[in-house]
């Protein structure tokens, strides 16, 4: 098999480094969210089951299919979106805002189908497409440092080990980076080992309830800021690192697992940005066309989370935070990089870049959505202002 042929260790470490980051960073959020609508500890391994095994199906299939790095995720506003629902749509039940998400995806299905979404992102220039991608990651890029406040040993050395990684070994860079810093967390003794716990998750049937409140209220909200806040920005990521990957039967794709596992707690899958950035750098493989392997690899190690449950949950709680967040600002700076460099190539559209750039970074939200949408509507109608040509 091809797959086999091109996979590097490089690419499972970047695979690892995917989950790592995706799931630390916003799995306490879904947590969050279920305990909100009054989830039991079954129920709650029930959700990771479900998003574990809905993120990797939806990033191995597209990826191996297509031979192009494609990372899912879960929708982060979405969590947060459920999170404040749960008070905000009156008496709104488990049943009902599980009834929620599968009219979600529903939606998502849809919106993939008809290609309607496509059809608007490919009409997004690559310009104003790169600047999104480099404000969304500008913060991870910052907070790599940050952490020298806290634990200044750990970060420092890893960032040694980036720069001569680079230097001596760009294609196991991030492998050198994570192995430095999990040394430096055994010889501080800062791993929390007491926070993993063998525990295996088991799907939990809810049976939808649909209310017009719920699907108001949490459903067509929940699908607006995905689009907008997840797919967009996971789309510009793939345009922005080179591939043109079809956008339309990816998203359909995600849509129908998401309806296959939304009754056990899969509320929303969407187009990861953040983490699929880091499967489309050089660190993933030496060879771009090869960089579908990390993504695969991370596929696989989501769906082990969700085979798994706690106990793979609890070794990434085990890591320390500055940790992760070290690791995914280094991995992710060739990808930052990259993405100015061709924000502000053309000095005919760099004002609109900046202006899409800075509107992404400042981490603006209104009516619930994202910066990385008002910054791509900043940025384009800055530029339909300054290539305004008068009769």
């Amino acid at each position: 098999m091809s797959f086999f042929r091109d996979l590097s260790l490089s690419a499972v470490v970047t695979g690892f480094v995917v989950v790592l980051v995706g799931f630390t960073s916003t799995g306490a959020l879904v947590f969050q969210a279920a305990q909100s609508l009054g989830a039991n500890q079954a129920q709650i391994n029930s959700w990771m089951w479900a998003l574990g095994l809905g993120m990797g199906l939806a990033t191995i299939l597209p990826s191996l299919y297509y031979k192009k790095p494609v990372v899912a995720a879960w929708s982060t506003p979405g969590a947060a979106l459920i999170a404040t629902s749960a008070t905000g749509v009156a008496g709104l039940t488990m049943a009902q805002a599980i009834g929620a998400f599968v009219v979600c995806a529903v939606l998502i299905v849809l919106a993939g189908a008809t290609r309607l979404f496509e059809r608007l992102m490919n009409r997004i220039p690559v310009a104003i497409a790169s600047a999104m991608l480099a404000g969304v990651l500008l913060r991870f890029g910052i907070e790599a440092f940050v952490g020298v406040k806290s634990a200044p040993v750990m970060v420092l050395t890893m960032f040694a080990a980036h720069l001569l990684g680079k230097r001596f070994w760009p294609r196991y860079g991030v492998v050198g980076v994570l192995a430095v810093g999990v040394a430096c967390a055994l010889m501080t003794d800062s791993l929390k080992w007491a926070a993993v716990s063998v525990e295996w998750a088991t799907p939990v049937w809810v049976t939808p309830e649909f209310s017009l409140p719920a699907i108001i209220g949490l459903a067509l909200p929940l699908f607006l800021v995905t689009m907008a806040s997840q797919n967009m920005p996971g789309v510009a990521v793939m345009r922005a690192s080179g591939y043109d990957t079809p956008v339309s039967p990816v998203i359909t794709t995600t849509g129908v697992i998401n309806l296959i596992f939304a009754p056990f707690g899969g509320y929303t899958l969407n187009l990861a940005a953040i983490t699929a950035a880091i499967s489309m750098g050089p660190e993933a493989h030496e060879d771009r066309d090869k960089r579908y392997t990390a993504a695969v690899m991370a596929g696989v190690f989501y769906c082990l989370i969700g085979l798994v449950g706690a106990i793979v949950g609890g070794l990434f709680a085990a890591f320390p935070k500055e940790l992760i967040i070290a690791l995914a600002g280094l991995a992710l700076m060739g990808t930052i990089g990259n993405g100015l460099a061709a924000a502000t190539r053309d000095e005919g559209d760099r004002e609109a870049a900046i202006i899409t750039f800075l509107v992404t970074a400042s981490g603006l939200s209104l009516a619930g959505i994202g910066s990385a949408f008002w910054g791509l509507v900043a940025g384009v109608l800055a530029m339909v202002v300054l290539k305004w040509r008068k009769a």
